[in-house]
């Protein structure tokens, strides 16, 4: 077993109509319109050194890393930031890249804690790799002067630490926060060499407007933010790709380990529902996992007043399936039945009621989302064709007026509710239909056009309102 690997393009994919033919280091290459350099590079299989850009966040190019060579053009630009054009010829590395490249990265090594050896990044970190890709073999500045190696360490997250010593300042914690998360929690305070990363108002990351998402800690290419697991454990040696049960969005993660130690969840990019972000029950509330009280093994005892004791699964296993036949053989084979937690995937429950239909001989068989949901999978069903939802979560994306109806997205579906109030921040307009100011009627970037605060059970007769002014005023 090993990692669950994800490739990083650098700029995000632009989806275009239009398509263009360029070169890149000899290798025709044809993107959309509108892609990077540095992306289409990468689509032609050639790496651009970078630090401040990665494909999760709106290119920036603040690093001075990807920078590369244009047949006919002065200069050498951002390959992050400068998109392609028609027959464009480009040089990733030359004599001259190399040179600018490798004297950049000597001024952020000399300003940099030089203990990769019992660094907790030291494996996984972008800063290492890409001194490693420029060739940096000496640093020409020295030591000496002043410089930010002797920053306090913020440990006040309970989840992840903040070693400012360690920033290079490249924002990517900043735009993940802005961009993805949709918090604006961080800041880059000060100018020229006193530019530090900042929480709130210059204050420790668990009093600021932090929710712990993770989207920093995701995006950081150096250690200066890392899991406390991470500092911990070590980095992990293997990972499975799986999806968060703590709420309906369905995240994607990568549940990375050590031997059968989870060490850390990672948002998985792949993710259809969550696009490699993620809240803090999925990034950080898996303790239960590894946790001393977990049980392990089938535990037995004959009455509520007796001792829990472990036995084997042969044991357990054969208990139960006997008291089914003991209870059929008294009371008939309507005896039994099963249900299922929402919380099952597709395949659980299919499984469960195939046992209650081939073994147990009857139609016993229920899921608790059926119950909870069956109203409105029937209205689904009755009006779309349809019990599930008729849009994917990308939808949101597209949609000029959102109406939000008994619902918490904030506190209840956090992933959503970031790429919701993205597309607010864009532009859409809210309606929020509830009795409680949840935290979308007003909060920081984000504000309702309309609340409707009805009273407590006048779902219904608002519901039939809003549809009779469309159906008779269009």
């Amino acid at each position: 077993m090993s990692l669950v690997q994800e490739l990083d393009y650098g700029t995000k994919f632009v989806s275009s109509a239009a398509m263009v033919t360029m070169t890149v280091d000899g290798h025709a290459v044809t993107v959309p319109e509108g892609t990077s350099i540095m992306r289409a590079s990468m689509e032609a299989g050639i790496k651009v050194p970078k630090l401040c850009a990665t494909d999760s966040l709106d290119s920036f190019g603040s690093c001075r890393m990807c920078l590369v060579e244009i047949e006919g053009r002065a200069g050498t630009p951002a390959s992050c930031t400068t998109p392609v054009a028609p027959g464009m010829k480009v040089r990733t590395y030359t004599e001259k890249l190399r040179r600018l490249r490798r004297g950049v990265m000597e001024l952020y090594i000399s300003d940099h804690p030089l203990d990769c050896l019992t660094c907790s990044a030291n494996g996984n970190c972008e800063l290492q790799d890409t001194a490693g890709e420029v060739g940096l073999r000496e640093v020409r500045y020295g030591y000496e002067g002043d410089n930010h190696l002797s920053a306090t360490v913020d440990d006040s997250n309970p989840y992840f630490n903040f070693d400012p010593s360690k920033c290079i300042v490249c924002s990517r914690c900043v735009r993940a926060c802005e961009e993805v998360q949709g918090t604006f929690a961080l800041t880059i305070e000060g100018r020229g060499f006193a530019s530090k990363v900042a929480a709130g108002m210059d204050e420790p990351f668990l009093t600021s407007e932090c929710v712990s998402c993770g989207a920093c800690v995701q995006a950081c290419p150096t250690a200066t933010l890392m899991e406390k697991s991470v500092v911990e454990m070590g980095q992990p040696e293997h990972s499975v790709v799986t999806t968060c049960a703590y709420c309906g969005v369905g995240c994607s993660f990568k549940a990375e380990m050590r031997g059968d130690q989870v060490v850390r969840m990672v948002p998985w990019k792949e993710g259809k529902a969550n696009h490699g972000h993620s809240c803090v029950k999925g990034r950080f509330a898996w303790g239960y996992a590894n946790h001393p009280d977990r049980v392990m093994q089938p535990m037995m005892r004959e009455k509520t007043s007796d001792p829990w004791r472990e036995v084997s699964w042969d044991e357990a296993i054969g208990r139960v399936a006997s008291e089914f036949k003991r209870i059929q053989s008294s009371y008939g084979k309507g005896a039994i039945g099963v249900i299922t937690s929402s919380r099952c995937t597709d395949e659980e429950t299919y499984l469960v009621q195939k046992l209650a239909r081939a073994a147990f001989g009857n139609n016993n068989t229920d899921t608790c989302a059926r119950v909870c949901h069956s109203p409105t999978g029937y209205g689904l069903k009755t009006t779309f064709g349809t019990s599930a939802g008729t849009q994917d979560f990308d939808s949101v994306d597209e949609a000029d007026v959102i109406m939000v109806i008994g619902a918490n997205p904030t506190d209840a579906h956090p992933v959503f509710a970031s790429r919701m109030k993205k597309r607010l921040r864009a532009g859409a307009k809210l309606i929020v239909i509830d009795p409680r100011e949840i935290d979308l009627v007003r909060m920081p970037h984000v504000e309702a056009s309309y609340h409707l605060p009805l009273r407590p059970g006048t779902n219904v007769a608002v519901l039939n309102a809003l549809a009779h002014v469309i159906v008779t005023e269009g």
